[in-house]
């Protein structure tokens, strides 16, 4: 008995049938050797910033999350606003560490007054790790949520004091 490979089986079924070798038979003969599909092919990997700014958006939808990140980085993020060609931070508030096949996230939120602190960040944690595995296919594995600050309805937005006039 010989030895055939599935290449020569079928090379020589599509020679008893008449079928001639062409490029696209030996094309189809390269995928039956075990190549696979094309998107198995090569690898993909996800930026930190890009499963930061997932996070930061599908926090942000949640109701009674007022704004992201502590005093301090709020605060750095007003004055980077207003200088010329300075670009909002939406990712403010979000750290990700992003594996091949998995990702954790820390958030740091501050709620509106009246919200059940709890609820909010279960909500936050339910959006997020539906949005990142959703839209980048990684297994959230844990999502921290820190409550830095509660804003009252009485408090006006914090806007730094500019430094010239």
């Amino acid at each position: 008995m010989t030895d055939m490979t599935e290449q020569d089986r079928t090379s020589a079924l599509e020679a008893e049938r008449g079928v001639p070798e062409t490029p696209v038979t030996r094309r189809a003969s390269a995928t039956r050797r075990g190549l696979g599909e094309p998107a198995t092919r090569g690898r993909t990997t996800i930026a930190d910033g890009v499963v930061e700014k997932i996070a930061a958006l599908a926090a942000r939808d949640v109701v009674g999350v007022h704004t992201m990140g502590s005093g301090l980085a709020r605060s750095f993020g007003a004055v980077r606003d207003r200088v010329p060609g300075g670009s909002k931070s939406v990712t403010r508030g979000v750290k990700a560490e992003v594996g091949e096949v998995q990702t954790a996230l820390d958030l740091e939120i501050v709620v509106d007054y009246g919200v059940s602190i709890t609820e909010v960040a279960r909500a936050v944690r339910e959006n997020v790790i539906a949005a990142v595995e959703r839209m980048t296919g990684l297994e959230v594995v844990e999502v921290n949520i820190a409550v830095g600050d509660v804003k009252l309805p009485e408090e006006e937005e914090e806007e730094p004091e500019p430094r010239i006039q």
